[in-house]
């Protein structure tokens, strides 16, 4: 098994690039999902900006899969 291969270990608490890389998407694309809802907004712990790897863990599950919506969009067609 080579290096590579080996799953990185996840601080609890992450920064922009890596909060990004945890949920497989660039740094722009996850500052969009951040904007727009679909990721939390950071903690600030001191001076530092940091994602809740526990957060983000609730907010990728909640993503809707291919072709599917979640589990708020049924919620709001109904009324």
């Amino acid at each position: 098994m080579s290096k590579s291969d080996i799953a990185p270990y996840w601080p609890r608490g992450l920064s922009r690039e890596e909060a990004a890389r945890y949920v497989g998407v660039g740094a722009t694309k996850f500052d969009e999902m951040v904007k727009d809802g679909r990721m939390p907004k950071p903690k600030r712990v001191d001076g530092r900006v940091v994602w809740d790897r526990a957060a983000l863990d609730l907010a990728f599950t909640d993503l809707p899969n291919d072709g599917q919506r979640n589990f708020f969009d049924g919620l709001y067609a109904a009324e």
